[in-house]
């Protein structure tokens, strides 16, 4: 929940660079390993590389076309073959060059310890498997939601988790070549940016749900999902999108916003009725004061379905992700003052509870009551 001046958590980073001279684990990075999945199944991936051939691009028009890479992440019976890399060594240094943190390699997020098999077979029945769309926050590479993405796959979902290009730092397709943030260039003027943003966003997640589970699908897999049971969720930016994603494309069955500052709220008569959840920190939660959640107030009253509001203490805005648990590793606070794998593990029984409630129709204790097992989240509504 930020401007876009510190909505990066690579940012952070930067602010409190001096912690990396004189942290051990800073000059091991390979202890830097992801937080193990919390289901019985094994995970497998595959990328696909999809071209939208309908529109250019809209933040680069010179291009005719919109090109997307996307994460499918899936139960697998083995664990066995090489895992997913976290990033490339050239999109680990083009994503920490900016932050000039001195004793840190630039490579070292292309050392991260994933658990996801590539190009594993996926399994289960014919249209078994609910799908979860993922959506990173501004600027950041689809790479930082993989704690998410396998942990909800380990829990029988199909994750689909979008690129999208030319609003993160690096991005690397298959025939090698690689795209930056073209639309950082038009940030400084969010009256404008922001709509535009959200229509880009609602464009992309369409675009991946035909090629997932249109007639001409692009994954191998794609009979296994259940397309009447369509969940989406992001952080920060990536999960404001999801409300405006929704209204426009009825497929998405539930959605969560995980601590993303709105921008552009609902307004009028428009309503959303379908399945919602808000999840935020409460360290920067005050009430009837200014704060980054005013926008959350708004779109609460508009939500006329099924609704949860939560927050977490000790969190900062990177706790939800996997920046929290590797700056962590790295010996860099981000500003949360509980354990950073305490926020993951949080983050993601919550995130598997409400899409289990509503996409599953399995009611979940966590979502109808604050629990004893999680003292540090407290329900606004």
């Amino acid at each position: 929940m930020r401007t876009l001046a510190v909505a990066t958590a690579l940012t952070n980073i930067a602010l409190t660079a001096a912690v990396l001279t004189a942290s051990p684990a800073a000059a091991d990075p390979t202890t830097l390993a992801l937080p193990t999945p919390t289901g019985h199944q094994p995970v497998g991936v595959t990328s696909l590389w999809l071209k939208d051939t309908s529109r250019p691009d809209p933040w680069v028009p010179s291009v005719p076309y919109r090109e997307l890479m996307v994460s499918v992440f899936y139960p697998t019976n083995s664990s066995n073959g090489p895992t997913k890399q976290y990033m490339t060594p050239q999109e680990s240094e083009l994503n920490l060059v900016r932050q000039n943190i001195p004793g840190l390699s630039l490579d070292v997020f292309s050392t991260v310890q994933t658990h996801a098999v590539v190009d594993a077979k996926p399994v289960g029945r014919q249209h078994s498997l609910p799908l979860i769309v993922l959506s990173p926050g501004w600027t950041q590479p689809r790479a930082t939601l993989t704690t998410w993405a396998e942990d909800l796959a380990s829990h029988g979902y199909a994750v689909a988790v979008i690129d999208h290009t030319y609003e993160n730092r690096a991005q690397t397709f298959p025939d090698g070549h690689l795209t930056e943030c073209a639309a950082c260039a038009f940030d400084d003027d969010e009256a404008t940016f922001w709509p535009k943003y959200y229509e880009v966003h609602t464009a992309d997640t369409s675009f991946v749900l035909d090629e997932l589970v249109g007639r001409h699908p692009k994954w191998r897999g794609s009979s296994l999902i259940d397309p009447r049971r369509i969940g989406m969720t992001g952080h920060s930016a990536g999960g404001a999108a999801v409300t405006h994603v929704m209204l426009a494309d009825p497929r998405i069955r539930a959605g969560a916003n995980i601590d993303g500052s709105q921008h552009a709220p609902m307004t009028g008569a428009t309503t959303l009725s379908r399945p919602f959840m808000f999840m935020g920190t409460m360290d920067e939660y005050h009430p009837g004061t200014q704060n980054p959640y005013d926008d959350w107030e708004i779109d609460w009253q508009h939500l006329t379905g099924w609704k949860r509001w939560i927050m977490v203490s000790g969190t900062a805005h990177s706790s939800f992700t996997d920046l929290g648990p590797l700056a962590a590793q790295l010996g860099v606070p981000l500003g949360n003052t509980i354990d950073a794998n305490r926020a993951i593990d949080i983050t993601r029984a919550y995130i598997r509870a409400f899409f289990d409630q509503n996409l599953r129709c399995q009611p979940q204790p966590l979502m109808s009551a604050p629990s004893p097992a999680y003292p540090e989240v407290t329900f606004i509504g």
